[in-house]
């Protein structure tokens, strides 16, 4: 049983009350991003190696946690899963402000940072796409495209309150209060979460991850290319303004994430109207652009602009590529196959650092941007392939 049958401002508040659970997870993984390698290399005495470290063990755990997540939410239920990553956002902050408060003990402050980030990790895993099977489950299938479209604007909006109020806790109280306030947030979100109601267990064969992510891949290869581009811009504008002798490259990042969320709340009509494949092939071309522009813009300006676009073109991808992928999925299976999709985003952010390092090395960071862009057009092709192998178009209702 779901909510179809309620009006859409009740569907709508069920929607904001379910992907809440996910926007406070990643106001838990913004919180530390500026603050925790400036404690490594100045309170902990360490390389900017093991700061790079501290901060990357953390998506490395959340892409590892993906299967058990996905499982996990379609044999025991999405809300159980979120009730786990919610205590696991406990744990995490307490071993993160016990490790802050050893710092003249670094041979056991870095083990027990190490073990808070692998927990947050964990715990983003299971709180993300399992929010979004929860409330697809809770309030039906027609409403899709909603759910994950205000499940990404949770995670972004998450990660830019939480950067900047990382720093003001750092500033205004005691670098440990960073771990304080994820373990607060986490103890406020899991007692909220426990009054909510779980969506139905979703009868039939419960499939192997392995066979999901592989029924997956096809519309999985479309969200790597979309997601290449959008890691290359994070780890590459700011070096690429510095090879130009530009200033405020952090300007792009702001352009990127304005775009993506303006293009997410003005244009929720278009996969109703045109279907999942056809709204991302139109993205991946206009990511194309925004990337061009980026390659060759002669002014700042111009490479905001392209970020701008960049962000517009990433918007709706991944809703319109899940649409497509649980049109065509049991939903007993609903769970694995959105982790299985995330799961192509993760392997393509974390790809793209070292792989565009090796086209920087040998062609510049200009040309980051340019092979960026072909993958966003490679993309565009193997999305025309698969809407026309699948002719009819899937749809909901907003």
């Amino acid at each position: 049983m779901n909510d179809s049958g309620k009006s859409s401002l009740q569907i709508n508040l069920s929607i904001l009350l379910i992907v809440c659970f996910n926007f406070a997870s990643y106001v838990c993984n913004g919180l530390p991003l500026a603050v925790l390698p400036g404690y490594v290399l100045n309170d902990l005495g360490l390389t900017s190696v093991v700061a790079g470290i501290v901060i990357g063990v953390q998506y490395l755990a959340t892409l590892l946690s993906r299967p058990m997540a996905g499982s996990l939410a379609d044999r025991l239920g999405a809300k159980r899963s979120v009730v786990y990553g919610l205590s696991g956002l406990i744990l995490s902050g307490a071993l993160t402000s016990l490790a802050i408060f050893l710092h003249g003990l670094p041979w056991l402050a870095l083990p027990l940072l190490l073990a808070g980030r692998v927990v947050l990790g964990m715990s983003s895993a299971m709180i993300s796409t399992p929010s979004c099977a929860w409330a697809i489950g809770t309030c039906g299938t027609p409403h899709t495209a909603k759910v994950m479209s205000w499940n990404g604007i949770a995670a972004y909006g998450g990660t830019a309150v939480g950067a900047p109020l990382g720093v003001l806790l750092r500033d205004g109280l005691h670098l440990a209060s960073i771990g304080l306030a994820t373990a607060l947030t986490g103890i406020f979100a899991l007692v909220f979460a426990l009054t909510k109601r779980p969506a139905p267990l979703v009868p039939g064969v419960r499939l192997p991850f392995g066979h999901v992510f592989l029924a997956v891949m096809p519309n999985g290869m479309v969200m790597a290319c979309s997601s290449a581009g959008f890691g290359s811009l994070t780890a590459f504008i700011a070096l690429y303004f510095d090879s130009l002798g530009w200033a405020n490259a952090a300007y792009c990042l702001s352009g990127f994430g304005i775009g993506f969320i303006a293009a997410r709340l003005a244009s929720s009509s278009l996969l109703p109207r045109f279907g999942g494949y056809r709204v991302v092939a139109v993205c991946m071309l206009v990511q194309s652009l925004g990337l061009v522009l980026v390659w060759l813009a002669p002014l700042p300006l111009i490479v905001m602009v392209g970020a701008a676009l960049t962000g517009i073109g990433v918007s709706w991808v991944y809703p319109g590529l899940a649409l497509e992928t649980l049109a065509r999925t049991p939903p007993a299976n609903r769970g694995s196959a959105l982790s299985a999709l995330s799961l192509f985003f993760d392997l393509a952010v974390g790809m793209a650092g070292p792989v565009m390092g090796f086209i920087a090395a040998g062609f510049g960071y200009a040309g980051v941007f340019l092979c960026s862009a072909l993958l966003s057009l490679g993309g565009f092709v193997l999305v025309l392939f698969l809407y026309r192998r699948h002719a009819q178009p899937s749809t909901v209702q907003l």
